[in-house]
């Protein structure tokens, strides 16, 4: 055991961060050790938008943790981008999809997938349809 520069005794690589940085939890405890979102196979792309369901209860849930309800509560003001809640959050993205998933699971958010570059419609094509536009 050893001291810091104020005395007090720790154990060595036990204070990788400051006193004033206070509680510290480790992402995997916040999901159960969980790494992916649950069996709901929806993967979470960071501009992939979260919506709150209409008429999720603004109570604590005592089925869900403190982080999902810190979620549900950004997604409540207006939906949020799954990049915007985990900076609004202060989480990992990674943890972010996996309570997402759960919350998913549960009812209680909407998830709208971004369109994949592939399914956009071709630039040549929109250009013809402007040019027809401009020739009525």
């Amino acid at each position: 055991m050893t001291e810091d520069r104020t005395g007090v005794p720790h154990e060595p690589g036990s204070q990788w961060y400051d006193n004033e940085a206070g509680p510290l939890v480790r992402p995997y405890a916040m999901t159960g050790g969980r790494t992916k979102p649950g069996p709901c196979g929806v993967r979470f792309d960071l501009i992939a938008l979260v919506t709150l369901e209409p008429g999720t209860p603004d109570t604590d849930d005592q089925a869900l943790g403190p982080e999902h309800r810190a979620l549900t509560d950004l997604c409540r003001a207006e939906t949020q981008s799954v990049a915007e809640l985990a900076a609004g959050a202060d989480l990992p993205v990674g943890v972010v999809r996996v309570l997402l998933g759960d919350l998913l699971e549960l009812g209680r958010v909407t998830v709208s997938l971004p369109v994949p570059p592939a399914r956009l419609p071709d630039e040549r094509i929109l250009r013809e349809v402007i040019e027809g536009l401009r020739a009525l």
